[in-house]
């Protein structure tokens, strides 16, 4: 018998051992979305679509001077609120979602951003990764959002076969303990950006490369 610890087998151990790891490598991990609000945070996260979070930021703070809460928002002006996000693109779109969010929100939650999820989802701009990230970011309920990073370290962990998101949601959410979703997505992604590149994963610096199904076969690994 040595003491080499055994390789994790099966998707729900290699979860329970991802969690793990990761926890230690980025104790930390937290949204780069600023926000000091449940509001604050949902309009960010619809302004993050197909948009870098550094852009987000850059632009949020004229957003909320402008509209401060949903109040605000729903009564905005189109054409003003498309001037100031703008840079994020798609921002006709996004300003189409923003101002349905708010409207509905003053219309059916008196106002105040809503915690349960299917409540979330009815708001226009808010799918099931934004909602998510409300819940968990700020209410600290379970929620697992499941973005392009999360999505791309689960199929290289293995630890679901599915490409939608809503199933891998599913399916890793059977896996790990509800209280773990959040951090978990925070830190995937904060994995994804750091070491586990679409294009070249550096798997000679990865802390989960042990175990991973994945490791060495992917890219050109450094």
């Amino acid at each position: 018998m040595t003491g080499r610890m055994a390789r994790p087998r099966g998707a729900k151990e290699r979860a329970t051992k991802t969690v793990e790891r990761l926890r230690a490598e980025y104790p930390d991990a937290h949204c780069a979305l600023n926000h000091t609000n449940a509001y604050e945070l949902l309009v960010a996260t619809i302004l993050s679509a197909q948009c870098t979070d550094e852009r987000v930021n850059m632009v949020t703070p004229a957003v909320f001077r402008k509209y401060p809460s949903p109040v605000e928002l729903a009564a905005a002006d189109p054409g003003e609120l498309e001037a100031i996000i703008q840079s994020t693109g798609f921002f006709r779109s996004k300003t189409k979602n923003l101002i349905g969010m708010a409207q509905t929100v003053v219309a059916n939650f008196d106002g105040e951003i809503p915690v349960a999820l299917d409540d979330l989802v009815t708001l226009p701009g808010t799918g099931r990764k934004t909602g998510n990230v409300v819940r968990s970011v700020w209410f600290h309920e379970p929620g697992l959002p499941v973005d392009t990073h999360v999505t791309r370290l689960v199929a290289r962990l293995k630890l679901s076969a599915e490409t939608d998101a809503v199933k891998i949601e599913h399916d890793l959410g059977g896996i790990v303990p509800p209280a773990e979703w959040g951090d978990l997505s925070l830190r995937l992604i904060e994995h994804g950006r750091k070491v586990c590149d679409a294009r070249r994963p550096r798997c000679s610096a990865c802390v989960l490369a042990d175990f991973c199904p994945s490791a060495g076969k992917v890219g050109n690994p450094r």
